[in-house]
């Protein structure tokens, strides 16, 4: 079922979530909604906030661009990104490190605005499964960005918090008159 995409303005996109304590038939009816909600949005990742849901679980997939990282190991093996994909996590735990990379990121919940970011270009942790198993993931490139973008929501922060001044200022006007709609 296709779900409605809570909008900037709306206060649960600002909440640190709740972290799921157990995984339950609810919940894992919720993750096939949401991965159908991101692909008709034609997203590549959705967190529980973005459909009004305060707990910490998001889905990710990248799988349309398989060469979308430089390197990607699950439980320290090389994969491919369409193995893993779509990616259900909760509760995630990860350190960010390598360089910090630009790049333009938009959000289902914050129709129109694009801008770029800067965020780490690598990321290492611990993704716990819907089945109670844990993958450790070691990545870059779009997929440790969106896992960071996704994540960020579980902490009630929006890509346009990372932005510098300048974008804070570019893109001003437009969050002003999307949470006047909402």
């Amino acid at each position: 079922m296709i779900l409605p995409i809570t909008q900037f303005g709306d206060p649960v996109l600002r909440k640190r979530c709740k972290e799921v304590k157990e995984v339950t038939d609810e919940i894992r009816s919720l993750v096939e909604d949401m991965i159908e909600t991101m692909h008709d949005a034609n997203g590549v990742g959705l967190a529980a906030p973005q459909v009004g849901i305060d707990l910490r679980l998001a889905v990710v997939d990248v799988s349309h661009d398989p060469d979308c990282v430089s390197f990607l190991r699950v439980n320290g093996e090389e994969v491919s990104v369409t193995e893993i994909m779509p990616l259900v996590f909760i509760n995630p735990t990860f350190k960010k490190g390598g360089g910090k990379e630009r790049m333009e990121e938009g959000c289902l919940s914050i129709h129109e605005v694009r801008a770029e970011v800067q965020r780490p270009g690598m990321v290492d942790g611990i993704f716990p499964q819907l089945d109670g198993s844990e993958l450790r993931i070691e990545t870059d490139g779009l997929l440790a960005r969106v896992i960071q973008h996704e994540t960020d929501h579980l902490n009630g922060v929006l890509f346009v918090d990372r932005l510098s001044a300048a974008g804070k200022l570019m893109v001003r006007g437009e969050l002003k008159r999307l949470k006047g709609q909402g």
